[in-house]
């Protein structure tokens, strides 16, 4: 099996590493996940309550392989839109980013040229846009368009740090519920 124990020590040596990663990787994924749920279970609550109606922008892909289970292979037919788009009560239009990281940073480049383009036009049409971002720990920031798009003005680098973010950062309310729209009430038509 083993062409040599050069081989094997390689592999040895390789394989922890790659394992880390990947599972480094399974953990960001799942975070990632369960940030969005955090935010799905704020749009419920607000879609309950009336103020806003705020749904989580499905994917454009098209399954090319069944593997079983529920699982299959896909690829995306057209570029991703913003993660979260909806109405205000009153009528004025919301699209925003969901941004998650491990890490104490989050990159600018994060949000893809083609979802600028929808939070630039959703923006200039006077609609709200922003980045909400979740960091380890907890803690959940509503970062308006207008900073985002100009990290490298506001900051002198294109991401945010945690300490960067605490101007905009949002209470959470029940279970874990990101209160992202809280102050937003004077921008809407009617709230």
């Amino acid at each position: 099996m083993w062409q040599n124990s050069k081989s094997r020590q390689i592999l040895q040596a390789v394989a922890p590493k790659d394992m880390q990663k990947q599972l480094r990787g399974a953990m960001s994924r799942e975070q990632g996940l369960l940030f969005e749920r955090m935010i799905e279970q704020a749009c419920d609550y607000y879609r309950t309550k009336g103020i806003a109606d705020i749904e989580k922008t499905p994917e454009p892909m098209q399954p090319v392989k069944d593997l079983g289970n529920g699982r299959f292979i896909a690829h995306y037919v057209k570029a991703a839109q913003a993660d979260f788009k909806g109405t205000l009560r009153g009528g004025r239009s919301i699209n925003f980013e969901a941004k998650f990281t491990s890490s104490g940073k989050i990159e600018q480049t994060r949000v893809t040229p083609d979802q600028t383009d929808r939070l630039e036009r959703t923006e200039a049409l006077g609609g709200l846009s922003f980045v909400l971002c979740g960091f380890i720990g907890g803690m959940v920031y509503r970062v308006p368009w207008a900073v985002w798009r100009d990290l490298k003005g506001h900051y002198g680098h294109k991401y945010i740090t945690v300490s960067e973010a605490d101007p905009y950062r949002i209470r959470i309310g029940g279970p874990g519920v990101p209160l992202f729209l809280e102050g937003l009430e004077k921008t809407s038509c009617s709230l």
